[in-house]
């Protein structure tokens, strides 16, 4: 039994010493050089960088949103359906009265103010805007991404990018409703 811990001692530390040697060889033959200033400044703001850092530590601007009244005279409900079950129905549910999970409930969220569901905890974020409605453009912003359109808001769905998707998702959510709210 000593003979195999001392062979598995060996092997560890062969390997130790083989790649502390591999990364000497390396250093010599790469020659690196180090930066004179860090590549990424952490814990930064615009104001605090320069404008050349600034231009490193400021996010993108968020692409222009096409609006998605137009195409949903040709939205598919039965497609959205199939994209709120595979994207959605972990979290939500769509039956009248059904019940919350993660999210709350979408029946009869077209048109419906926003932080309306009784019973469910929403973010500060949702709150905030509970005296405006989920009409088409706001739950297509949501849609394609939550937390540019709702900063603060704890729904960790990434979102739709592709529109006639989102398109497609609001017309079988329009769906969800005894008096479903015309279409724009």
């Amino acid at each position: 039994m000593s003979l195999e811990f001392n062979k598995i001692a060996a092997a560890v530390l062969t390997a130790g010493v083989a790649f502390m040697g591999a990364g000497i060889i390396g250093e010599v033959l790469m020659k690196p050089k180090a930066l004179e200033r860090p590549a990424i400044a952490l814990g930064t703001t615009p104001t605090d960088a320069t404008p050349r850092e600034a231009a490193v530590v400021a996010p993108p601007p968020a692409p222009e949103l096409a609006p998605v009244a137009p195409l949903l005279a040709a939205a598919n409900p039965d497609t959205g359906r199939t994209l709120a079950q595979r994207a959605c129905a972990a979290c939500h549910s769509f039956n009248e009265g059904g019940r919350n999970g993660v999210g709350p409930n979408l029946w009869g969220i077209v048109g419906a103010k926003h932080a309306q569901v009784a019973g469910f905890n929403y973010s500060d974020a949702n709150r905030a805007l509970a005296d405006k409605p989920w009409d088409y453009e706001a739950l297509n912003a949501f849609i394609a991404n939550p937390r540019a359109a709702m900063p603060g808001t704890r729904m960790a769905f990434a979102g739709l990018a592709n529109p006639q998707q989102r398109a497609d998702l609001i017309a079988f959510l329009r769906t969800l409703s005894n008096e479903p709210v015309p279409l724009p």
